[in-house]
């Protein structure tokens, strides 16, 4: 039961129209799941909303009264704790759903449970970099910038390459690269580049077994050459230029 609910900024509750904090006070919590990088909460009278953890979002589970991290912007008393929302870059926020709205509109399936033939399929609908592609959420939900190079690395594909222009053994690789690559972050609690901590305040440290991404310069783990730097979409790419294989005169969208 929600016995206390506190919006602390006002600004990350989409719609702005609504009253979130009386709208889920006294309300049971009867589910909760993830979907992507969505914590999905569905309440005791077939409402529900979502926290986006966005970059650096995290829900923590404190006593009550007990000191407030910095950036705490919504907290929800349960039982003899709090659940509190947490966002230093404020890219994630909370969102109402009510009883109609889906909380998986517009993604695509979960790494931890994808199929090569979906991958394959989402995959051959694009031209964008292979990189590019697996940070769009209709194609795959979840995944992020580090993630993507790191499981890329592992599957010995350059991020360059067109996605629609992956064989099928490359796509079996990269499908099995990417649950590994998560797996092994999971148990390593997160990276923690900059702000992140997990659940009970603690950093990751998934950061120090990475193997391209954050690296450039440094010598490859498999060959020595030196990892590469470079902008897909936006977003930083680190690779190694020699393990994959040389790409060459490669056109991108």
């Amino acid at each position: 039961m929600i016995d206390n609910s506190r919006i602390l900024r006002s600004d990350i509750i989409e719609p702005s129209d609504i009253d979130l904090a009386s709208e889920i006070l006294h309300r049971k919590i009867v589910h909760l799941h993830r979907r992507g990088k969505k914590i999905v909460f569905e309440l005791d009278n077939a409402t529900r909303f979502y926290i986006h953890l966005g970059m650096s979002g995290r829900l923590t589970m404190d006593p009550r009264n007990s000191p407030m991290r910095p950036h705490t912007h919504m907290i929800l008393g349960i039982a003899d704790g709090e659940i509190r929302f947490v966002d230093p870059r404020r890219f994630g926020g909370v969102f109402w759903l009510g009883t109609d709205g889906r909380p998986d509109t517009g993604l695509g399936p979960e790494p931890l449970s994808l199929q090569p033939k979906q991958l394959a399929q989402r995959l051959a609908k694009t031209r964008r970099s292979i990189k590019t592609a697996l940070l769009d959420q209709k194609v795959l939900a979840g995944l992020g910038n580090i993630y993507a190079d790191e499981a890329l690395f592992s599957a010995r594909i350059d991020p360059r390459i067109p996605a629609n222009g992956l064989s099928g053994p490359q796509i079996g690789r990269l499908n099995r690269s990417i649950k590994a690559v998560l797996n092994r972050a999971i148990r390593h609690r997160g990276s923690t580049l900059r702000d992140y901590r997990d659940g009970e305040g603690r950093p990751g440290n998934f950061q120090k077994v990475h193997r391209v991404y954050d690296r450039e310069g440094k010598p490859c783990v498999v060959c020595g050459t030196p990892i590469a730097r470079i902008v897909l979409g936006g977003r930083s790419t680190h690779f190694c230029p020699k393990c994959p294989g040389s790409v060459k005169s490669i056109r991108i969208e």
